[in-house]
């Protein structure tokens, strides 16, 4: 039975493994992974930079509608595969929390911004235009007395 700790690093390694398919660093990360769950065992690998492949058509090629499930089903099976190996390799942890680093610098995804908000006054005939994504609320009309 993993430890809490390992437990995580594990499903950080699947999650992280997952997000990287669709970045441009991907084949890095394919080959980095493989190395690691190949456990020194070069046909291992291979066999692994193949099941990363299909992995990753099966992520890219889902459609829209599924493409979510099918994420989190990847992230799963991966995490699994990384669970299994820190239970049955021990030694293998330093490894999978160098994979876990470099996941995290070179292929984590974009921060989204934070909430943006925008306060404009307009009286008489002026007019406001606010371009963005996200609610917006617009109250037109004369100011009302404070």
């Amino acid at each position: 039975m993993l430890t809490e700790a390992l437990a995580a690093l594990a499903g950080a390694a699947g999650t992280g493994l997952v997000t990287a398919m669709t970045t441009d660093v991907w084949q890095q990360v394919r080959t980095r992974a493989a190395r690691v769950l190949g456990r020194g065992d070069a046909r291992e690998e291979e066999r692994q930079q193949e099941r990363l492949e299909r992995a990753r058509r099966e992520v890219l090629q889902a459609p829209e509608r599924q493409a979510e499930e099918v994420r989190r089903r990847q992230g799963e099976a991966w995490r699994t595969r990384f669970a299994d190996l820190l239970e049955d390799t021990p030694q293998a942890e330093a490894q999978v929390r160098e994979l876990v680093a470099f996941l995290a610098k070179h292929a984590a995804p974009a921060a989204a911004a934070g909430a943006v908000q925008v306060n404009a006054q307009a009286s008489d005939h002026a007019q406001q235009a606010n371009l963005g994504q996200g609610v917006q609320n617009n109250t037109f009309g004369s100011p009302q007395a404070q």
